[in-house]
């Protein structure tokens, strides 16, 4: 998994084996040894590695694309928890990933938030209610 999200990251980015090295201050024959998995780097050179890329550590070392979406390692703070069925009365099931992530317990209440160009939003009612109450104190 390290040496193909260390590849694709690499790409994505536009960058060289020789603009990567430089980075790290290692050769570039070190990046290629990394990326043929003929050797793993460090964990400060890997700590670094997910810093250059804007990914977490755990992404850049674990991350799987079991999604079929063919999409690469996301940025930090970002996900992808896979693809759901909208069923026959509109449900979907949240995945249970995202689910422990955001802390989302059976009985809890939900806000969906749509945008006709950026899509749909869902929001613990609480965390909405904490946001709308911010912002009506900074409106005073």
């Amino acid at each position: 998994m390290f040496k193909d999200n260390l590849i694709s990251l690499r790409k994505i980015n536009n960058m060289s084996q020789e603009e990567l090295a430089d980075r790290l201050m290692v050769s570039r024959q070190t990046v290629s040894k990394y990326e043929t998995g003929e050797s793993l780097p460090d964990i400060e050179k890997c700590k670094a590695l997910a810093d250059i890329f804007g990914v977490t550590l755990d992404d850049l070392v674990n991350y799987k694309n079991e999604d079929g979406m063919g999409l690469g390692v996301p940025p930090k703070g970002k996900h992808v928890f896979g693809m759901v069925k909208v069923g026959d009365k509109g449900q979907i099931v949240i995945p249970a990933k995202a689910r422990k992530l955001f802390q989302i317990e059976t009985g809890d209440k939900l806000i969906v938030l749509g945008d006709e160009e950026q899509g749909i939003a869902i929001i613990k009612e609480k965390s909405f209610l904490s946001m709308l109450k911010e912002f009506r104190k900074k409106a005073k």
